[in-house]
Order: structure tokens, then C-alpha cells, then sequence
């Protein structure tokens, strides 16, 4: 929340940087959420091409090309700015369970490519997926993927069904980008570790998984922000 927003007339003014956007250089309008004087957050629909509106290229982890945007009093009519109450807080949790989703699907990927590796791959006559250290690394990293799919479909379904519970359904949320945030870095960390040299080679696919985990791991927060969040819905609403 880096961007201020002030009515002014009929419309409003915004200003600040908004960084790491995506798709900023295609999209024909970039959806910003800005802070107002009295502490509330708007959901702004700025075009990409608005007097006071530039562009600076910025470059993910996974090498991803994203837009930095800077804002200098960029005026907006009003029917350009959502202010409903918890508006942003319903996108905000809507995109971060999408990116539990896509930690999730990478994980899969990337300890099936580990399976068949360890399958094929051979240490003193034998596949090292033999290996009762191999199979146990594998099977902590299996348990780890089932966990990111429960509590993401939990969080999908609180999102989606509306469906009350003790703690509001950011709380289910947290949890799930909690263990996406971390169950992700552990798969990949593992995979290159059972992959030898070649979980290190950049040429080889499993380098470009592992940036885009990282990616993934810090979008919308990482673990560490997400378990504080936790903690201040626990004091909120404390539980029976």
C-alpha cells in the first residue's frame, strides 16, 4: 500500500509506486490499491497510458518482466475508483490463494521430476530411489504436497461458499500460503539436492522451477508475515 489516494472534486488524485506488477505492459489498465487519508484502502483502475503514469521494467526471480509504476498525481473519475468496504481484502485473499494454487501444481511437477530421476539414476549398482534416505526425503515432501492441497481447497472453499467459521476465512488464508510459502522452498530444496550437479545446472529445467518457487514463496507475503497475520486473528477472536 505505497499509493496514496485523495478525493478531490468529483474524483480522486493518486500518487506513489506500485512495483512488481504483472503484466503491466500489456494490461490496458493496472488494478491498485491505495491508502486514503482516513486509513481505508480503494482498489483504483488506472490505465496504463494516464497523464502522470510511467513504466520502469523490473525483472521476478523466475525472470518473469514486470512493471514498476510510478503515479504522480494521476487523476481518476469516480466510477474509476472501488471503495466498498473489505473490497481489497477479498482480492488480496483471492490472489494469494491462486498463488497457493500455482506453489502447489509447481510442487507436484517438481517431485515427479525428482521420482523419475531417483528411478533412473544409479549409486553402487542400484536407482537411488532405493535408498532408504532417498525414499524417506521423498515421502516428507509427498506429505508436505498433500498439505498445501488440504488447506488450500479449505481456503477456497471458505472464499467461495462464504461459510462462517472461528476465525474469519483470511485466517484459513494465512495458513494455507504458510505452508505453500514453505512447503514449496522445501520440495524444490530437496529435488536439487537428490538431483546432484544437475538440480544446480542452469540448463537443466529443475534451476528455472526453483526460481519461480522462490517467487511464488514471497508473492503476497511470505510464511513470516502471513504467521503474524495468524497470530493477530487468534488474539481477535479467541477460540472456546
Amino acid at each position: 500500500l505505497a499509493v496514496t489516494a485523495r478525493q478531490e472534486g468529483s474524483g480522486w488524485v493518486l500518487d506513489g509506486v506500485q512495483t512488481a506488477v504483472p503484466w503491466a505492459y500489456d494490461a490496458d489498465l493496472v488494478v491498485v490499491p491505495a491508502r486514503t487519508a482516513d486509513d481505508r484502502t480503494v482498489l483504483a483502475l488506472v490505465p496504463r497510458d494516464a497523464e502522470g503514469v510511467s513504466l520502469a521494467e523490473q525483472v521476478s526471480t523466475s525472470g518473469e518482466r514486470l512493471g514498476e509504476l510510478r503515479l504522480e498525481s494521476v487523476r481518476l473519475a469516480a466510477r474509476d475508483v472501488l471503495d466498498r468496504e473489505g473490497a481489497w481484502e477479498w482480492l488480496r485473499e483471492l490472489l494469494a490463494t491462486g498463488t497457493c494454487a500455482l506453489a502447489l501444481g509447481l510442487g507436484e511437477r517438481v517431485l515427479g521430476m525428482t521420482s523419475q530421476y531417483a528411478s533412473k539414476r544409479k549409486q553402487f549398482g542400484h536407482p537411488i530411489a532405493t535408498f532408504q534416505a532417498v525414499a524417506v526425503q521423498s515421502a516428507d515432501r509427498y506429505i508436505d504436497l498433500r498439505a498445501m492441497e488440504a488447506v488450500l481447497w479449505q481456503a477456497a472453499w471458505r472464499i467461495a461458499s462464504g461459510t462462517s467459521g472461528a476465525l474469519p476465512a483470511s485466517g484459513d488464508v494465512a495458513v494455507a500460503k504458510i505452508w505453500a510459502s514453505e512447503g514449496v522452498r522445501r520440495v524444490v530444496q530437496t529435488a536439487q539436492h537428490l538431483h546432484g550437479g544437475f538440480g544446480a545446472d542452469v540448463d537443466y529445467p529443475l534451476h528455472r522451477y526453483h526460481a519461480w518457487a522462490k517467487h511464488l514463496e514471497l508473492a503476497l507475503g511470505p510464511a513470516a508475515a502471513h504467521e503474524e497475520a495468524l497470530g493477530d486473528l487468534l488474539a481477535a477472536h479467541p477460540l472456546a
